[in-house]
């Protein structure tokens, strides 16, 4: 049985692995192990940069995102944005990012506090795409532009 629930510091490891091998699968690059291990424990560190979301098999940590805030002007509210999602390969296609959504969903809906939710994809990502689209996500509205150093 899968249960969805806030990581914990203890999970942090798990992340960390799920982000150096998910660029390694989607960007075919390689990260630093121990950039990629401080930028996990920052967000444990720092509870105003967001939290991550884990679903666990018993014991097992199966798949992880983060939630960061984004301030909406708009709706004085903050708007959660979905990153560095990852769901192990052998537990793929079993629903799992659906029950974290609703997870997600249920928190907004009872705080009250949250404006909406994000994500980008990569443009390619078909089935991505289709499974953010079948949650009633819309990406129509929006292209992502971006600058990084």
């Amino acid at each position: 049985m899968i249960v969805i629930e806030r990581a914990e510091r203890t999970d942090a490891p798990a992340i960390a692995s799920f982000q150096l091998a998910m660029a390694l699968e989607t960007e075919n690059l390689r990260l630093d192990p121990g950039t990629v291990g401080r930028g996990v424990s920052e967000i444990f560190n720092d509870p105003g940069k967001g939290f991550y979301l884990v679903a666990r098999n018993g014991t097992l940590v199966v798949a992880s995102l983060m939630i960061t805030y984004e301030w909406s002007d708009w709706r004085a509210k903050n708007v959660w944005w979905i990153q560095s999602l990852y769901v192990i390969p052998e537990y793929r296609r079993q629903g799992i990012f659906r029950q974290m959504f609703k997870w997600l969903s249920d928190q907004i809906d009872s705080r009250g506090d949250i404006g909406g939710l994000r994500l980008y994809v990569d443009k390619t990502n078909n089935r991505a795409q289709k499974v953010y689209e079948a949650l009633g996500m819309d990406g129509e509205h929006y292209r992502f532009f971006e600058l990084m150093f």
